[in-house]
């Protein structure tokens, strides 16, 4: 999100341009003196937003798990809400967005106190903007523990994603959304594309590796137990993800529209291009595969969803699709790292590929928004290889820093009875399903 761009109403309407892209070029109408509507949407977005962790991320991830481990991944999600939620409303939201330095923001804020009645950015209040950037700090780390289910011991995954929020998630939050050094150079982030997947994937992918391959992977095969559950989910994450980048307009306007038509493209087009590329590969479509495109379509348009037009949504759907679907193989083929439902090559890469892409796809000749003021397209693509290098290298280091250290604390894995048995009766008492 850049909110220097987004709190200022473009009057008129964008130029058309011809070709399938201008046909879908966006109108950026103003829609002045609906301060009430904005709010309303934004608290809408907010729940929207908020679905999108529990049940959806909880649901599609849960599905993909073995059965014995399916309580686990539940309790992972719905935990690390509520640790991260607390964080924010203490300091979170104040380090990452209240005005500071170009590295941090100040404790001005801290517990909420001192919020503006309305934002000169925006024109919302600051609690329901505190609100809805709270939602995204929630799903962040929740997307990191589908690269390490089945074998993490609960304790260590919420001590570590509390930890890994403070350290990795506000620093880039401020980075980009909180008038940080990336924003001041023209790096562009609508809604995530660099703050939330970057981080998460490449933070994902560190942690899988220092955590450890799963019992007989890679050479026995380890199904899904309900790709009901997981299309479900993915169903969720969907619909959800309308509240994510739509409500990344801060306004309920032509932006917003625009951003979930976007948004709405990609994922369409991904589904199928994953499903495509299967479908000649292995011989049949598979339902994991059509939500796994879906949601890396979804990915690649995130930081882009409010720049480009839906034609651009698209073309950034089947290229997340496409170039996801080989990160899966060489993860989990080449490099054999056992991240076990695909965080980095999904949500990282996808993520990272939309950040790069905007560049292009944003253009006004594309039938895009425009770029950053004063770039050029080389200019543009510049700063976002770099903003993406520079987040990808900090989650990876201060990941690495934060498994090693807690590992001296707390056992960072179950012991090998337990991995066996699955996690949900001995960490929790309880099983997701009684039989008999």
């Amino acid at each position: 999100m850049d909110f220097g761009v987004l709190g200022r109403r473009a009057g008129g309407l964008a130029a058309g341009v011809a070709g399938v892209f201008g046909a879908s070029a966006p109108a950026w109408a103003a829609d002045a003196g609906v301060t009430a509507g904005n709010t309303a949407w934004i608290l809408i977005a907010s729940a929207l937003v908020l679905f999108m962790t529990l049940p959806g991320l909880a649901l599609f991830y849960a599905g993909l798990v073995r059965a014995r481990n399916v309580l686990s991944v539940l309790m992972n999600c719905f935990a690390i809400c509520c640790v991260v939620s607390l964080i924010w409303v203490s300091f979170g939201y104040s380090v990452a967005f209240d005005a500071g330095g170009p590295w941090l923001g100040t404790l001005h804020k801290a517990f909420l106190a001192g919020m503006d009645p309305v934002m000169e950015s925006n024109g919302l209040p600051e609690m329901v903007f505190a609100l809805f950037q709270m939602t995204f700090a929630i799903i962040t780390p929740a997307l990191m523990i589908g690269a390490f289910p089945e074998r993490v011991p609960f304790a260590f995954v919420v001590v570590f994603s509390a930890l890994w929020t403070v350290i990795v998630y506000l620093p880039a939050a401020h980075w980009l959304w909180g008038g940080g050094w990336m924003a001041g150079m023209g790096a562009l982030d609508f809604a995530g594309g660099i703050v939330v997947h970057t981080t998460a994937g490449v933070s994902a992918l560190v942690a899988a590796v220092m955590v450890g391959r799963r019992r007989g992977f890679p050479h026995e095969l380890i199904p899904p137990h309900s790709p009901a559950m997981t299309m479900a989910g993915a169903g969720i994450l969907w619909v959800g993800w309308f509240g994510f980048n739509g409500g990344s307009a801060l306004a309920a306007d032509a932006g917003a529209a625009s951003a979930i038509l976007a948004t709405h493209a990609a994922a369409s087009a991904g589904a199928l291009t994953w499903t495509a590329i299967e479908w000649l590969k292995v011989g049949k479509p598979t339902s994991i595969g059509l939500v796994t495109g879906c949601i890396a379509g979804l990915a690649t348009v995130t930081p882009a969803a409010g720049y480009v037009g839906p034609g651009g949504g698209m073309a950034l759907g089947v290229a997340g699709a496409a170039v996801c679907f080989y990160a899966v193989l060489l993860v989990k083929f080449r490099w054999r790292i056992d991240d076990s439902l695909d965080v980095f090559a999904v949500h990282g890469v996808g993520g990272m590929v939309g950040s790069v892409l905007l560049s292009v796809f944003a253009l006004t000749e594309m039938g895009g928004r425009g770029l950053a003021p004063g770039m050029g397209l080389w200019d543009q693509l510049g700063v976002q290889v770099m903003a993406v290098a520079v987040t990808a290298l900090w989650s990876g280091v201060a990941t690495w820093g934060l498994v090693r250290g807690l590992g001296a604390v707390l056992d960072r894995r179950v012991s090998p009875d337990v991995e066996f048995e699955g996690l949900d009766l001995p960490s929790h008492g309880e099983r997701a399903y009684e039989i008999g």
